[in-house]
C-alpha cells in the first residue's frame, strides 16, 4: 500500500503521523511511504532521516493526498486538507467529529474512509490510541494551570505547592480516567491539595489506593462539582464520552461563582469542552477570561511537546497502521472489532453512532455497510 504523511497545518502543531522508525517498519513489510518535505522537522526528524528509513520525500501536501492510498496524520484534517481527500482513500488520524459539523460534512462529501484514533478500542477495553495523548495532556494540564495561576498571567498569584507556612493551591480534577489520573500525579508531585471526582467508584478506589491521604476522592454529582469548583484555585476538566460531545459540567453561572483569578483548564475541548464558557484556543493565544476566571482551552495541547507526543503516539498506532496497510481496510476491520470501532465515516455515511446522534445524521451500522 502507498501511505502518505502530510505536514500538519493546525496552529502550532508540530507532531507528525509517522516517525522514521515507523516508516522503516512499513517499508520492511513491503509498503511505500510518501512524506511531505519537512513534515517531521518539529520533532527533530529531517528529510534525510525519512529517506534513510526508505520513504520518498515529496514537495507538497497535494502530492501526498493525490497519490496516497492511506493518509496517516495526527490532527483532524483542516478544510483545505478535507478537499484533497477522495473516495476509496483511507484517513487514519484523530477526528473528534461530534463537535465539528464542518469537518464531518466535508469528510462525508469526500467519500473517504475515515478511522478515528480516539474511538479505536483495545482488546481489554479502553482507548489505546487516545491514551498516550491523554497521558501527555493530563500532565500538561497541571503545568499550564500552574503557569496561568501566576499573577502576570491574570491568575491568583499562587504557587501550586505553596511553601512552608503558606497553604498550597486547591486543585480539583473532574474525571479520574487517563487524563485525570495523570493530572493528579502531577498535581500531587508539585505539592498541591488535590480533589478528584468521578462516577466510577472503582476508579476512585484505585486512586485512593495509590495516593491515600494525599488526595481527596469524591463521587461526582452536580452538587459536589459545584462545591469543589467554588473552592478551587485550579479546575481540570478531564471527562470523556468516547466519540461524543463532552457533557457540560459547569454552567456559566457556576463559573461566575468561582474565585476571581482562578483557572479552568478544559482538556475535553477537542470534544466540545466540558464547561459552558469554554471555546477552543490556540498555542498562540491560549487563554481568555470570563467573569474574572482564566480559561485555558488549547485544542491540541500535546502539540506543544511534539517529540514526546509523536513517539508515544506512534508506539500505539503503528500496529494498526501495519494491519490496515498489510491486510487492506475490509480485512483489517473484519479481523479486529476494536479497529472497526474506530470507523467514523465510510463512503459518505456516518458509521459511529454518537457522531450521528450529535450531528443529526442517519447512522449506518458498519458491519452491514461493509457486508461483513
Amino acid at each position: 500500500m502507498r501511505i502518505g504523511v502530510p505536514k500538519e497545518i493546525k496552529n502550532h502543531e508540530y507532531r507528525v503521523g509517522l516517525t522514521p522508525a515507523s516508516v522503516r517498519e512499513l517499508v520492511a513489510h513491503g509498503h511505500e511511504v510518501l512524506v511531505e518535505t519537512r513534515a517531521g522537522a518539529g520533532i527533530g526528524c529531517e528529510n534525510a532521516h525519512y529517506e534513510a528509513a526508505g520513504a520518498t520525500v515529496v514537495d507538497s501536501a497535494e502530492e501526498v493526498f493525490s497519490r496516497a492510498q492511506m493518509v496517516v496524520k495526527v490532527k483532524e484534517p483542516q478544510p483545505a486538507e478535507c478537499k484533497m481527500l477522495h473516495e476509496g482513500q483511507i484517513l487514519f488520524t484523530y477526528l473528534h467529529l461530534a463537535p465539528d459539523p464542518i469537518q464531518t460534512r466535508l469528510l462525508v462529501e469526500s467519500g473517504v474512509t475515515a478511522i478515528a484514533y480516539e474511538t479505536v478500542t483495545g482488546p481489554r477495553g479502553g482507548l489505546p490510541l487516545l491514551a498516550p495523548m491523554s497521558e501527555v495532556a493530563g500532565r500538561m494540564s497541571i503545568q499550564a494551570g500552574a503557569h496561568c495561576l501566576e499573577k502576570a498571567h491574570g491568575g491568583l498569584g499562587m504557587l501550586l505547592g505553596g511553601v512552608p507556612g503558606v497553604a498550597p493551591a486547591h486543585v480539583t480534577v473532574i474525571g479520574g480516567g487517563v487524563v485525570g489520573a495523570n493530572a493528579v500525579r502531577m498535581a500531587v508531585g508539585m505539592g498541591a491539595h488535590v480533589c478528584v471526582l468521578d462516577r466510577d467508584v472503582d476508579r476512585l478506589r484505585l486512586l485512593d489506593a495509590e495516593y491515600g491521604s494525599r488526595i481527596t476522592t469524591l463521587y461526582s454529582t452536580r452538587e459536589a462539582i459545584e462545591q469543589q469548583a467554588v473552592a478551587a484555585d485550579l479546575v481540570i476538566g478531564a471527562v470523556l464520552v468516547p466519540g461524543a460531545s463532552a457533557p457540560k459540567l459547569l454552567s456559566a453561572e457556576q463559573v461566575s461563582a468561582m474565585k476571581p483569578g482562578a483557572v479552568l483548564v478544559d482538556v475535553a475541548i477537542d470534544q466540545g469542552g466540558c464547561f459552558a464558557t469554554s471555546h477552543p484556543t490556540t498555542h498562540d493565544d491560549p487563554t481568555y477570561v470570563v467573569d474574572s476566571v482564566i480559561h485555558y482551552c488549547v485544542a491540541n495541547m500535546p502539540g506543544a511537546v511534539p517529540r514526546t507526543s509523536t513517539f508515544a503516539l506512534n508506539n500505539a498506532t503503528l500496529p494498526y497502521t501495519l494491519a490496515l496497510a498489510s491486510k487492506g481496510f475490509p480485512r483489517a476491520v473484519a479481523d479486529d472489532a476494536g479497529l472497526l470501532a474506530g470507523l467514523n465515516v465510510h463512503r459518505g455515511r456516518i458509521t459511529y453512532r454518537a457522531v450521528a446522534d450529535d450531528l443529526g445524521y442517519d447512522w449506518a451500522e458498519p458491519l452491514e455497510l461493509l457486508g461483513l
